[in-house]
């Protein structure tokens, strides 16, 4: 029987890391352009602008930045690792949990209004709010009725997780923060995103293998970093041991699948002949986005990704230690792309895109 738990555990934590992955990826594509613009009067704008012509703000990884990325994470962990060290524990969780309790807010109700958005199809009337200094716009805010509700959701969630550290309220904010990064944060080309998996790949290997670092922090780390599933629904002494996977097991394969997603759609609109300043393709029927495509990178990229899941749980049950998850991972993908780009005859192409 426990051994069953387990194994729903683990069925668990895969079926967490791949939603995030897919639906992400499929969010990460932008609205095609096209010299064929709807008009629409002022009316009509304030009526039906919380529609699909919105696009949200995102965060390009370079090749730059993609080497400095082992970097960056190496002196962020070490510095949490000396906090937790050096400080009251108690206290430094306090601090992190507002921090994060602040992103949680935001991430479940960016997420909450996509769902809403994606299931029902809705649209409702926009509010505008412009911060204005000797008539430039410094900020504006766009948001409906939707948005206010999903943000009263999120807060009552959040709370909620602050006050109980409920471990199903931190999954739904790990997934939340895990959707929101694999939707903006977009590699800029297949170059970055091997260098950054390749590098991440040398990172998990020392802290985790080299060091104490890691899993000290782990264990200290109060945070939905991570997303668990007890081993064990009902335990007999009412004590519940969770099975878990960090955040950067997910979001960091994430952005490089998303990218795969977006190149398999730039090879079918460039078969299509599209071309951003003419008309959309007839084979489009007037769709934006929404349209099907043939996604064998991503489809090849993914599989790869369950498989080193797979395996890093499988390493993981049978010798009954933590592994790091991007040891299995990072080739996986890497893999699976350059093996696809091989077998379709499409390497130079895959090289030469970029974003």
């Amino acid at each position: 029987m426990a051994e069953a738990g387990l194994f729903a555990a683990y069925a668990a934590i895969g079926t967490m890391a791949v939603a995030p992955i897919y639906f992400g990826s499929f969010s990460s594509l932008d609205r095609l352009k096209s010299t064929h613009k709807k008009k629409r009067d002022h009316d009509e704008f304030t009526e039906f602008s919380d529609s699909e012509d919105e696009e949200d703000e995102t965060e390009a990884v370079s090749t730059e930045d993609a080497y400095m990325f082992p970097v960056y994470g190496s002196i962020a962990l070490f510095s949490m690792y000396l906090v937790f060290k050096y400080l009251n524990t108690e206290w430094v969780n306090y601090l992190l949990s507002a921090y994060f309790a602040v992103l949680g807010v935001a991430a479940l109700a960016q997420v909450g209004v996509r769902i809403v958005k994606g299931t029902t199809g809705i649209k409702l009337p926009l509010y505008h709010v412009h911060l204005v200094h000797k008539h430039k716009t410094m900020l504006h805010l766009r948001f409906s009725n939707l948005h206010l509700a999903m943000l009263g959701v999120s807060m009552v969630l959040t709370g909620l997780y602050l006050f109980s550290k409920n471990w199903v309220i931190s999954n739904l904010l790990g997934l939340a923060f895990s959707f929101s990064a694999i939707t903006l944060i977009r590699l800029d080309s297949f170059k970055s995103g091997m260098i950054m998996l390749a590098g991440l790949f040398a990172y998990d290997i020392f802290w985790v293998f080299g060091t104490e670092v890691m899993v000290s922090v782990a264990k200290n780390f109060d945070a939905p970093i991570k997303v668990v599933f007890p081993k064990d629904v009902f335990p007999a002494d009412g004590k519940l041991q969770f099975t878990m996977l960090g955040l950067g097991d997910i979001v960091v394969p994430g952005i490089f699948l998303a990218l795969a997603l977006r190149f398999d759609r730039h090879q079918y609109l460039a078969k299509l002949g599209y071309d951003k300043e003419k008309a959309l393709p007839k084979a489009l029927n007037g769709k934006h986005r929404g349209f099907g495509f043939p996604v064998p990178y991503f489809t090849s990229c993914m599989g790869a990704y369950v498989a080193g899941l797979a395996t890093t749980i499988s390493v993981m049950h049978v010798f009954k230690a933590a592994q790091p998850a991007l040891l299995y991972l990072s080739p996986a993908c890497i893999l699976a792309i350059v093996g696809t780009a091989v077998m379709r005859g499409e390497l130079k192409q895959v090289f030469a895109y970029t974003e």
